[in-house]
């Protein structure tokens, strides 16, 4: 006895929808992603309990472990960084200074910043920190 075969119709799969979701799923990432501006230094920052983010975008001066200070992004040498801070001191008034110390950095080279800026006037400084770990805080017991 012979039986007739069903004609089964091919079977498609149908990409668009798998393509629409992948974009959708890029442009989500694209948008959503922050990217780190400041690439160049690698900054140890101390930590801070009562951190707060900058409002406005201030002059930044950063300065180095090694002592190295830039302005900007500027390299600035330790005896022109009052003729360097001079050049932004309005924009500093405005917006304020920012000093992003690494925290291995002789203390004297944040105290010159600070010198120096107090002597041109700028009231408002901030000096740049991370925020603090719980588990870094809580006191240790023998």
């Amino acid at each position: 006895m012979k039986f007739p075969r069903r004609h089964r119709e091919p079977v498609e799969i149908n990409l668009t929808p798998l393509i629409d979701v992948v974009f959708l799923l890029l442009i989500f990432f694209m948008v959503s992603t922050t990217f780190e501006t400041r690439q160049a230094l690698e900054l140890e920052l101390p930590e801070s309990a009562s951190a707060a983010p900058a409002e406005t975008a201030p002059v930044v001066l950063s300065i180095t472990a090694e002592g190295d200070y830039r302005l900007d992004q500027i390299s600035v040498d330790q005896h022109d960084l009052a003729a360097a801070l001079t050049t932004r001191a309005d924009a500093a008034r405005e917006h304020g200074l920012v000093i992003e110390a690494d925290g291995r950095v002789a203390h004297r080279r944040v105290v010159a910043a600070l010198d120096q800026a107090a002597a041109l006037g700028i009231t408002r400084v901030r000096i740049a920190t991370r925020e603090a770990n719980d588990s870094s805080n809580q006191a240790e017991t023998p």
